[in-house]
């Protein structure tokens, strides 16, 4: 039986740049910018009915208003106003038009169904990415629901988290009510904990899915950094996304369809900073976290990558101590998600 080896010494500038570059090299091993093209479509299609049951479950608590206010200003935070803006206007979109249905124990199905579909694609990415074994995997109805389940579990999750987001911030209003005749710079420490609070809230949300979601036993500690890198690079994001929107005018020529257009970008460009938070915590805990040391299982096959990836995807193998090169291109890597979602 093999053990993970010890923690080698406190790693140095050079080791960190060696493993962000082997995190990128895996990146694209994956073919991630496909893989990153499934998701972005799969989302963009959930959106709608993941924001609504996160609305009406955090409205139970708080008023579906304050709660909607909550979510918005959450995401024009993380997206910039452009894209914010965008997915609300879906969200209305898909509101109006299934208000007629979601009365109804059909039209109740129909909408967990479809809010728990991008977080089933969330499942198969990770799955892919951290090498879960497919042999012995449950299959059949149950196994379906059971993800599914798990799925509503994070929805429910975020949902927490939004209704903590609403605490917080009301709590930090008070203080400001509170403390700003005293204390002349409040409004400027105010803004520096909303900030602080909600970094912290994105960054617990995304150690969450790189916990819970993937196939295979992740410990914590091997996801709190790749989660915090994720949230710093969502954050970076929004300012370039913002810029990219606002300069090229990439939605001006799409008419009435200019929000989805905005919304798919943002999107494409989320599920990019996902999958690659995603690796750098595979790469991380088996170079220095829980899994130093521990075999890799061989990756199995699966579609040809897409234009311009042929050239720098490498299937990858057990990693190798920091500073070390990637194992050689011989095949290639992953399997479909609808693949293995039918198995």
């Amino acid at each position: 039986m093999q053990h993970a080896s010890p923690s080698p010494a406190r790693p140095g500038p050079r080791d960190w740049l060696s493993l962000a570059r082997r995190a990128f090299d895996a990146w694209l091993q994956d073919y991630a910018p496909s893989m990153g093209a499934a998701l972005a479509y799969y989302t963009v299609f959930s959106l709608g009915p993941v924001m609504l049951l996160v609305i009406s479950i955090a409205g139970l608590v708080f008023g579906e208003e304050a709660a909607q206010r909550a979510l918005f200003g959450e995401l024009q935070r993380l997206m910039g106003h452009d894209a914010a803006e965008a997915v609300q206007a879906v969200l209305a979109t898909f509101r109006d038009g299934s208000r007629a249905g979601t009365g109804t124990a059909i039209g109740l199905v129909l909408l967990l169904v479809g809010a728990t579909t991008v977080f089933a694609e969330l499942q198969d990415a990770l799955d892919r990415i951290w090498r879960a074994p497919t042999r012995g995997r449950p299959s059949g109805p149950w196994a379906l629901v059971r993800a599914r389940f798990l799925s509503f579990g994070l929805i429910l999750g975020i949902a927490f988290l939004l209704m903590v987001s609403l605490v917080l911030s009301a709590a930090v209003s008070a203080l400001g009510t509170w403390w700003g005749t005293w204390f002349g710079a409040w409004e400027l420490l105010a803004q520096a904990l909303n900030l602080v609070l909600g970094f912290a809230i994105t960054t617990l949300v995304f150690a969450l899915i790189y916990k819970l979601m993937p196939r295979v036993k992740v410990r914590w500690l091997d996801v709190w950094l790749g989660a915090a890198i994720t949230a710093a690079l969502f954050s970076l994001g929004q300012v370039l996304i913002g810029l990219y929107i606002g300069k090229t005018g990439v939605a001006s020529g799409w008419g009435a369809a200019g929000s989805l257009v905005i919304v798919f970008v943002w999107v494409y460009w989320a599920a990019q900073v996902f999958l690659l938070g995603a690796e750098f915590t595979w790469v991380y805990a088996k170079t220095w976290g829980s899994m130093r040391g521990l075999a890799t299982p061989p990756p199995a096959e699966g579609p040809a990558p897409a234009a311009g990836e042929a050239a720098t995807a490498a299937p990858r193998t057990a990693l190798e101590p920091p500073g070390a090169a990637l194992p050689p291109f011989d095949g290639r890597v992953g399997a479909s998600a609808l693949g293995r979602r039918g198995g």
